[in-house]
């Protein structure tokens, strides 16, 4: 069956940008599990190294700002060719009012989340083999956002019409998107504790699946667009189901 061989990770290396934690590591993990050769990125060599330690031998590594072309452009010209590139990097989530959001730190933001993942693609979509792919990341703040969220939710709907403006243009690469519900992961990180906890339970409360989710179940829904062959443009949801409640 055409296409069956990519089914399976062994002798596939797979570019996590934004690797270093939360979803983007999980998923890092799990490939390599399944036998990939993972190459991650994030903006502190620290965590790099961090991460790196929990991936088996022979996993690669780099520290970059993902929003800066320059840098993006000479990370894929030194990495070569792969076969799956993977963006999950973001910033913790800024939440506000419209009234008190700050212009330039929203711009920031969108600078990472989405012009990150744009260049990613330009650069990186050359040095994909045949049958590979890109799986970017989105939010169902952008389906179901909450007063506050307006950033967020912007930053989400336009990462989804990229992803299928780019499953035209770059075809026969296939360029999906992951749209998780809460995860318990670093974006809260601009949260207290206390209300960390209560974000986590009150939705739990909510959801049909009984719980928030945990990195490596949204993994699996990367895994899962970069194993299978004949979907592209398209938006998986991963959120415990909350867009029905």
């Amino acid at each position: 069956m055409e296409g069956v061989s990519d089914l399976t990770f062994e002798g596939k290396r797979i570019v996590v940008l934004g690797g270093s934690s939360g979803i983007g590591l999980a998923t890092a993990q799990a490939a390599a599990k399944d036998g990939a050769s993972v190459v991650i990125s994030s903006s502190r060599r620290t965590r790099v190294d961090q991460a790196l330690a929990t991936l088996p031998a022979g996993g690669e590594g780099h520290a970059l700002d993902l929003a800066d072309e320059a840098a993006v452009q000479a990370l894929f010209a030194m990495l070569g060719s792969f076969d799956h590139l993977v963006f999950t990097a973001g910033e913790a989530l800024q939440l506000g009012s419209l009234a008190s959001t700050d212009v330039e730190a929203a711009r920031s933001f969108f600078g990472l989340r989405y012009w990150g993942a744009f260049l990613a693609a330009k650069y990186g979509s050359g040095s994909i083999r045949p049958g590979g792919s890109i799986v970017f990341t989105s939010g169902l703040a952008g389906k179901r956002p909450h007063a506050g969220w307006a950033l967020g939710a912007s930053i989400c709907s336009a990462m989804e019409g990229l992803t299928r403006a780019l499953a035209v243009e770059l075809a026969p690469i296939r360029v999906n998107i992951v749209c998780p519900g809460v995860v318990k992961s670093p974006l809260w990180a601009g949260m207290t504790e206390a209300d960390r906890a209560t974000l986590y339970r009150q939705t739990a409360e909510k959801l049909p699946v009984g719980h928030v989710g945990e990195t490596e179940e949204i993994a699996e829904a990367y895994l899962y667009l970069m194993r299978q062959t004949y979907g592209t443009g398209q938006v998986l949801v991963v959120d415990g189901g909350a867009a029905l409640v």
